[in-house]
């Protein structure tokens, strides 16, 4: 039998030599990659140090120094989803039994059948493969409910402000920004406020459908309106009744299209391709574009009373660099977010690392900074991110916020005087860096709350008042 798993990583733990050469040669003919243990301390320092969680962990039961219960622990301690097989004499089948109750997987009798051991095993990396899929299914599910809360910037709390205010109406909504800056995001947020939260959201990129296609996926066809139409469809209006449509990169959309569009708007009813009848249909409409639409009108490749039509509210998105205080939050996020979803224990930034990510402009926006998230947890080697887990185009940045060096004075200085000086121009740069946000502004210099507060209390900058949100809040109590 040959197994092929994505993930076939198995930890085999036994104090038995022969047995630990003989699983090792049976497991590499079966497909398997093991990596074999002779105790529990061998067993701890591969469970901790290995790059990723092993899928599944083969371990005796009974063991000196330490028995297979506490393989047991130490596995589930790194990553709830491993999965664990016990090896355990005919005697011993009750313990094994009560192991199971703790959190194992299953247990083969010594001596065990060849063909059952790797059934076992295989069964186990499915479980975990589906158990490791559905954590990432949840935090996506999670991360896009969470997906209003962008940032606590004063912009940013204008435009959740904005989208709360809209929402319950059934106006048409533009939502305008540079690509990357999370224009669904906001549709989405605006979708879910209003009392169409429990009916359809759907979505149409209009620049990445042909645009012979393009009238049949809005408003639907007929059986036999034009070649291959083998079956009649609804179309995304008719799909999405009682929700909303969002409309994304509609600068992309061709004027006929937008002709009609316009008429749809109007009149709230759709006319399927191929058929004389016009349907009723309840949605509301959101768009989105990362064009100068204004632009586009004035050189009339966007027709003037479609514009006016679907720009009642306007929602304008800032570029990541104009709310980099927002960084922290969005870091934050995505750094729990993959780490879950990667079963790798990253449980911060290291300061450099901060700081460059602070410095740096994003021109990817937030879908840039997600994206080196996820490859900086993937790449990630110890709990903590560092400049060397991310691309190389933010190194250069780390040092931007660095104060320069001094030079001492020919005639002396005041030391205390100078190192006061300079600590009150960091904490005040931090401050403003950090959006007034004191917990924040603490990361940035890589110092504790407390003692950010100190020193600002030690430097009279602003002592009881500041910015204390929920942060300041978590980390004061």
């Amino acid at each position: 039998m040959t197994l092929r798993p994505s993930e076939p990583r198995v930890l085999v733990v036994d104090d038995e030599p022969t047995l630990r050469q003989t699983l090792t040669i049976l497991l590499r003919r079966a497909g398997f990659e093991p990596t074999v243990c002779a105790g529990y301390f061998e067993a701890l320092g591969a469970i901790r140090d290995a790059p990723r969680p092993y899928p599944v962990v083969l371990t005796d039961l009974a063991m000196p120094g330490g028995s297979g219960l506490d393989v047991l622990a130490a596995a589930k301690a790194r990553s709830p989803h491993t999965q664990v097989v016990f090896m355990t004499a005919h005697s011993s089948v009750e313990s094994a039994v009560d192991a199971m109750r703790g959190g194992a997987y299953d247990f083969v009798k010594k001596p065990f059948d060849t063909g059952e051991l790797v059934v076992v095993l295989t069964k186990a990396l499915e479980k975990f493969a589906l158990t490791t899929e559905n954590a990432a299914l949840r935090a996506r599910v999670q991360h896009d409910e969470a997906a209003p809360i962008l940032g606590r910037s004063p912009v940013m709390r204008k435009v959740m402000d904005l989208v709360q205010r809209v929402a319950r109406s059934r106006t048409s909504v533009l939502i305008t920004g540079e690509s990357g800056t999370g224009k669904e995001r906001i549709a989405q947020a605006v979708h879910r406020a209003s009392d169409r939260a429990d009916r359809p959201f759907l979505v149409i990129n209009c620049g990445a459908l042909p645009e012979n296609l393009m009238e049949s996926e809005l408003f639907g066809h007929e059986k036999g309106a034009f070649t291959g139409a083998s079956e009649r469809t609804l179309g995304l209006f008719r799909e999405a009744e009682g929700g909303t449509v969002f409309l994304d990169e509609i600068g992309e959309l061709p004027l006929p299209l937008q002709v009609k569009l316009l008429r749809v708007l109007q009149e709230r009813k759709v006319r399927p391709v191929g058929s004389a009848k016009e349907v009723p249909v309840d949605v509301r409409v959101i768009a989105a574009t990362n064009r100068p639409i204004e632009a586009d009108v004035e050189a009339e490749k966007f027709r003037s009373d479609l514009y006016y039509r679907i720009n009642v509210v306007r929602i304008e998105l800032p570029p990541l660099r104009e709310r980099r205080e927002d960084i922290f939050d969005l870091v934050d996020s995505f750094r729990e977010r993959f780490a879950l979803e990667l079963g790798k224990d990253v449980r911060g930034v290291t300061p450099d690392a901060l700081r460059a990510l602070l410095a740096y402009d994003f021109p990817g926006n937030v879908r840039e900074l997600e994206n080196m998230m996820e490859r900086a947890v993937t790449l990630a080697g110890s709990t903590q991110l560092g400049l060397g887990d991310f691309p190389e185009t933010i190194g250069g940045w780390a040092s931007a916020p660095g104060p320069a060096l001094l030079e001492l004075p020919e005639g002396g200085c005041d030391l205390d005087a100078v190192l006061m000086e300079v600590e009150r121009r960091l904490l005040t740069e931090a401050l403003e860096r950090a959006g007034g946000i004191r917990t924040h502004a603490a990361k940035l210099l890589g110092v504790s709350f407390r003692s950010f507060r100190y020193r600002l209390s030690k430097h009279s900058l602003d002592p009881d008042g500041g910015s204390l949100e929920e942060g300041d809040a978590d980390d004061e109590a």
